[in-house]
This record gives C-alpha cells, sequence and structure tokens, in this order.
C-alpha cells in the first residue's frame, strides 16, 4: 500500500495511558464515521505499516483514542507519537455528485463562465483560510478560492469543473 492509494485520516498527537493507548487529532468534519475501525495504517520511517486495532472511542469531539494490538507500554505507544495515519482511499464515505474530496479533482480542467479555459487543477492549497485551487495554465500558476459562489457545477465524468469567478480575477494571473 502506497500513500498515493491511501488518504490522510489524522495524526497521533500522544499518549493517554500506561496500557500504550494513544490520541489520534482526526483529520475529518465526522469523527464517528471513524470511530470502529478494524485496522489502520500508521507511517513509520517513511513506510505504510498496517496496525490493527483492539478498541477505539471518541474522546472529546476531535479525538480518537487507540488500542492498536501489540502496544501495550508507555514507550511502545511514544515510538508512535506523531506519525500520521492513513486508510485506503476505498474507505472514503461517498459524496453526492456536487461534492468532491481534494484528490479527486487533480487533473480536471476549469472553465470559467466568462473567461472560458482557465487550465487544469494541480493541486489544492488547503493551507489558507480558504482552500484554493491551484491552476496550471500554459506553466502560469492561477489560483482561484473554492468558494460555494464561485464553483457552478462539478462535472466528474467529463473531469471539468465550471466556475464563475469576479471579473478580472483571472487576468490578475495573466498580465503580469
Amino acid at each position: 500500500m502506497t500513500k498515493e492509494d491511501c488518504f490522510f485520516l489524522g495524526k497521533i498527537v500522544k499518549k493517554f495511558s500506561f496500557k500504550g493507548e494513544v490520541l489520534v487529532k482526526l483529520d475529518t468534519d465526522e469523527p464517528e464515521l471513524y470511530e470502529n475501525m478494524d485496522s489502520v495504517f500508521v507511517e513509520v520511517r517513511n513506510n505504510l505499516i498496517p496496525f490493527f486495532i483492539e478498541s477505539s472511542q471518541l474522546h472529546k469531539s476531535d479525538l480518537l483514542r487507540i488500542k492498536f494490538e501489540d502496544v501495550d507500554s508507555e514507550s511502545d505507544a511514544d515510538a508512535l507519537i506523531k506519525s500520521d495515519l492513513y486508510l485506503p482511499l476505498e474507505f472514503l464515505p461517498k459524496l453526492e455528485d456536487d461534492q468532491f474530496y481534494f484528490h479527486e479533482i487533480i487533473g480536471f480542467k476549469v472553465e470559467d463562465q466568462s473567461f472560458g479555459h482557465v487550465g487544469i487543477v494541480k493541486s489544492v492549497n488547503d493551507m489558507t483560510a480558504q482552500p484554493l485551487f491551484e491552476i496550471d495554465r500554459d506553466g502560469v500558476e492561477i489560483l482561484i478560492p473554492m468558494n460555494d459562489d464561485f464553483i457552478i457545477k462539478v462535472d466528474k465524468p467529463n473531469k471539468t469543473i465550471i466556475v464563475n469567478t469576479p471579473e478580472g480575477l483571472i487576468d490578475l494571473y495573466l498580465n503580469e
């Protein structure tokens, strides 16, 4: 299993008990979906290692308390602190037609209702207050906020995103 076949679930942030339990900060709006998993991949020295889950339960809204099989002491748990957790992509909940996961839209064409063809989505920057489409237009990077008011349609079968951006937004990147 490689990272490309998986999605980031969260990070082990601290140990919880002297019996090897850990607390995971989940990267999701719906932590309850991940409360009863059987296993998860833990990134250890840049390798994804399957860990089987003995028990897990939600702990204070967005933390998941996990007891892994064969992690039975504080030192076992310490070795896992700050490790990232991953699950295979097929474990992602299915979304409505107009919803998407960021990884799904990489390579989609972006068309603006007024401007026309904008470019190809090369990534999504979610490190800002509002996520941004990072679009490649013949070597020029164009950033468009992922704002519900701008996104008209996500056409998954045709790998196209139709947007309606404020006048002049795209030109800002092209007239430098």
